[in-house]
């Protein structure tokens, strides 16, 4: 779950980054601001062993959501490169930011992550969150291009 949840939050910082050019940080911060559960588990000082279960989730979802955004623009350039090899009559530029940016996160975990993802699971996280933001033909191209590359 806490996985999940920092991709989401990592495709909507680089999408204000996308549109903004805002500083990472700050789009890291705005991204997490806008999600209840961050908040409420920030500000509350319950200690049941739930909600610190809940806290210690939703720190490791920050701390990979920070590895993932700094590790996305640090290596943009190459992402980029490899992701224009496989997307077929496509620039990086021209694809919808959503989908661009889905394809930059899992992109960076196959391949340039400290801990890699395996394949199968980037490709289907990309998929599953491109149902949630993508376009309705985002899943099919993100799979596409994402399994193309790893093939």
């Amino acid at each position: 779950m806490s996985r999940r949840l920092a991709r989401e939050i990592v495709l909507q910082s680089l999408f204000q980054i996308d549109f903004t050019a805002c500083e990472a940080e700050y789009a890291l911060n705005s991204s997490i601001a806008e999600h209840d559960e961050f908040i409420y588990l920030h500000e509350t000082d319950e200690a049941s062993d739930e909600l610190q279960a809940k806290k210690a989730a939703y720190l490791k979802a920050k701390e990979y959501a920070e590895d993932v955004l700094n590790g996305v623009l640090a290596h943009m350039e190459a992402i980029d490169t490899k992701l224009s090899q496989y997307a077929v009559d496509w620039t990086v530029d021209r694809m919808p930011a959503a989908d661009r940016n889905i394809l930059r996160i899992a992109a960076y975990e196959m391949l340039f992550a400290k801990e890699k993802i395996a394949p199968g699971v980037a490709i289907n996280e990309a998929v599953e969150i491109a149902k949630l933001y993508g376009s309705e033909e985002a899943p099919r191209f993100i799979n596409g291009v994402l399994g193309k590359m790893v093939r």
